[in-house]
């Protein structure tokens, strides 16, 4: 069988690291290993990781190769994948770690994207910006209505990507987790096989958020304009 793998930016997220990898463990029954992404030597979550690898193999800690950032984060996991499927899973404990392995069955039934969708129906948010829910909402259900755009989650960076579909993307994005959209909408217009699962997303308990809505905004709707054309 084909291994999954799982790529996690993380900044600073020690105290939810331990939860993280238990949920992985116990809800994805793929094959898979665990790919975490670190920025530099000093975050908290780098000793935690050493600490469970002790007695996991499939464990990998990996550092950020391209730069600071969540973006270079994500980028540096997917160079360090060299074919297969990969799934990036965010490390504040929102993904819905649940619908993994259908996701996986899903690439292998021959989606290129499989997405986690909050906004399609048995789809759910819970918590988070108002601002931020209903922008990001009001895009994916617009594009899903107009375009006839395969997901109703654009934006969701909760998504397995088949590497062979990646390798075929040139990725402009410059700010952070905008990246999810571009890809899909890149691959959406390259004809990719784009599928998508109803998820549920919760807000973080514990640690910060590096999501600047203000900043990234106007790279999000760089990507929604491009899908609509």
């Amino acid at each position: 069988m084909i291994e999954l793998t799982i790529i996690s930016p993380v900044y600073n997220e020690g105290d939810n690291f331990p939860t993280l990898y238990d949920q992985i463990k116990n809800m994805v029954k793929t094959p898979h290993r665990l790919v975490v992404v670190y920025d530099f030597d000093e975050d908290n979550t780098v000793p935690v990781v050493k600490k469970y690898q002790q007695k996991d193999k499939n464990l990998v800690l990996y550092k950020n190769t391209r730069g600071k950032g969540a973006l270079n984060a994500i980028l540096s996991g997917f160079d360090y994948v060299k074919s297969g499927p990969l799934l990036v899973v965010m490390a504040d404990l929102s993904d819905d770690l649940s619908i993994v392995d259908e996701m996986y069955q899903q690439y292998l039934s021959g989606a290129d994207i499989v997405c986690g969708s909050r906004y399609m129906k048995g789809g759910k948010q819970i918590g988070g910006p108002f601002i931020k829910r209903t922008l990001s909402k009001l895009a994916g259900k617009s594009l899903y209505t107009i375009r006839r755009f395969p997901t109703h989650d654009v934006t969701n960076n909760f998504k397995l990507y088949r590497k062979e579909t990646l390798n075929k993307i040139t990725i402009e994005s410059t700010g952070g987790f905008e990246i999810a959209m571009e890809v899909t909408v890149k691959a959406f217009k390259n004809h990719a096989k784009i599928v998508e699962i109803p998820s549920t997303w919760r807000d973080r308990t514990a640690g910060k958020t590096n999501f600047k809505l203000w900043k990234w905004l106007p790279l999000y709707l760089k990507w929604y304009f491009l899908a609509l054309a």
